[in-house]
């Protein structure tokens, strides 16, 4: 009898310290004001590159980076409070994705050229015959010709940002295209059997 009261004992023991680790791992995947470390310096190098934080990152949430949460959160059409929680975390990840890839693709192209190429990710994202996510829509084999040959790799520029961030608020010139290539240089003949939506720049944006 006593043994068994000592296991019981034992495991309750056991499952308080489970229960308190992924509490631990949990609240790591929330960032607000206060909290210090490696993973707040990765968020502010993402607010500062996008121009919602206007200084160096420190490792400390501050003021300033809350207020820089803040303003992303409203631009997204996030619940603004401040917090990275999975939602807010999840959308700073997919616009810092996917102005690499408008960066990559379409740095030569005008503004709207650029948002294009981000409503293009957006569209697949929400069409049956991709993957679901920014992220597996980007690093799909051969989606896009930035991934495959390391452009994608170069710091973005402000402008591929904003460019993002109004793709994200639903502007989207290619009216819904799910496909785009620059005929000039394209050497995959099944591209050009895509319907054409629409021409912007350098780019035929297709169905």
């Amino acid at each position: 009898m006593k043994k068994a009261f000592t296991q019981g004992v034992f495991i309750l023991f056991l499952g308080m310290l489970l229960m308190g680790n992924d509490t631990e791992v949990q609240a790591s995947t929330t960032l607000e004001y206060g909290n210090t470390g490696q993973e707040v310096q990765d968020l502010q190098g993402k607010l500062y590159r996008m121009g919602y934080l206007n200084v160096e990152p420190t490792g400390y949430f501050g003021p300033l980076t809350e207020r820089a949460v803040k303003d992303f959160q409203y631009d997204a059409n996030l619940w603004v409070d401040g917090i990275v929680g999975t939602k807010t975390r999840y959308q700073i990840d997919n616009v810092e994705m996917m102005a690499r890839v408008v960066h990559g693709e379409a740095r030569g192209e005008s503004y709207e050229g650029k948002v294009a190429v981000a409503a293009v990710i957006l569209n697949r994202e929400g069409s049956v015959h991709f993957p679901n996510t920014i992220r597996n829509v980007i690093l799909q084999q051969n989606a896009f010709t930035a991934v495959h040959d390391g452009q994608y790799n170069l710091p973005p520029s402000p402008i591929a940002y904003q460019a993002v961030m109004d793709a994200v608020n639903g502007y989207d010139p290619t009216q819904g295209s799910t496909y785009y290539y620059n005929p000039d240089i394209a050497t995959n003949e099944w591209i050009f059997t895509r319907e054409t939506v629409t021409e912007i720049g350098n780019h035929t944006f297709a169905e």
